[in-house]
């Protein structure tokens, strides 16, 4: 037998492929940030509790360094705030909090939209848009909708949010969507969820699906004033679909609802 069929394969495949400790610590920190956001969205962290390193730590089975830097990335997301003497605790929000991020977020993509119809948006890009646009329609000529077809209308509701940031042609403004849409709450599809219960469900859907087909005639038109208007309006959905999460018997429908104070 020569000595190289003698070495296990596991060495040759370690000695071929070596593990960077870097990316796994980079790995640790990102599984961390996923698993601590969904214990404060879930409301396993209540709102205004006092969190360590070391209790989540121990709580996740993991070392302290990773939780480091995923307790300072939620707090840049904005849900833990630093506290004076060490550590960091849940935040909670006022609904004046919520509804000005789903402004600002509205505000956001009013300016989108006016630049997508003032400069012009290749065929392709509209055509994908109006492609998503049918698959919602489609989906809203059920009269009542089921868990599925809920679902797939809140992909369908992303996607064609994302598109519109993408007609834009602007890395700028899509990098500021994104960090907007990333605060609590303030995502496109935030709220939709509340709806999903709702016997106005579908009505309420049509009425945003409306609102999308006059944003996108608008911004094919080059009518940038009214496109940016629209889509200024449409966000006002969302701040209804907040108001009536906050008030609803179903909070658990709703990730991260109890982080919202009613005054």
């Amino acid at each position: 037998m020569s000595m190289a069929s003698s070495v296990p394969v596991s060495t040759v495949v370690d000695r071929l492929d070596p593990v960077d400790p870097a990316e796994a610590g980079a790995s640790q920190a990102v599984k961390a940030q996923l698993r601590l956001r969904a214990m404060v969205l879930a409301g396993e962290l209540p709102g205004g509790e006092r969190i360590t390193e070391v209790a989540i730590a121990e709580k996740l089975g993991v070392s302290r360094t990773p939780i480091r830097a995923a307790l300072v990335r939620l707090e840049q997301e904005g849900l833990l705030e630093a506290l004076p003497n060490g550590g960091f605790a849940v935040k909670t929000f006022s609904e004046r909090d919520v509804s000005e991020a789903i402004e600002l977020r509205g505000t956001i993509e009013g300016l989108s939209a006016r630049l997508a119809a003032e400069r012009g948006v290749a065929p392709v890009l509209l055509g994908e848009a109006r492609a998503c646009l049918q698959q919602i329609d489609d989906l809203l000529a059920q009269s009542a909708l089921n868990d599925e077809a809920f679902s797939s209308y809140v992909t369908l509701n992303e996607r064609f949010h994302a598109l519109l940031s993408e007609m834009a042609g602007s890395a700028v403004i899509a990098r500021e969507l994104e960090r907007v849409a990333a605060l609590p709450f303030a995502s496109a599809s935030g709220f939709v969820v509340v709806q999903a219960n709702s016997p106005r469900a579908r009505d309420m859907f049509v009425v945003a699906q409306h609102q999308h087909r006059q944003v996108l005639d608008a911004i094919e038109h080059g009518e940038g004033a009214r496109a940016e208007a629209l889509m200024r309006e449409h966000s006002r959905l969302a701040q209804s679909n907040m108001r009536e999460a906050v008030r609803s018997q179903h909070l658990h429908a709703v990730p991260g609802v109890r982080l919202i104070r009613k005054r």
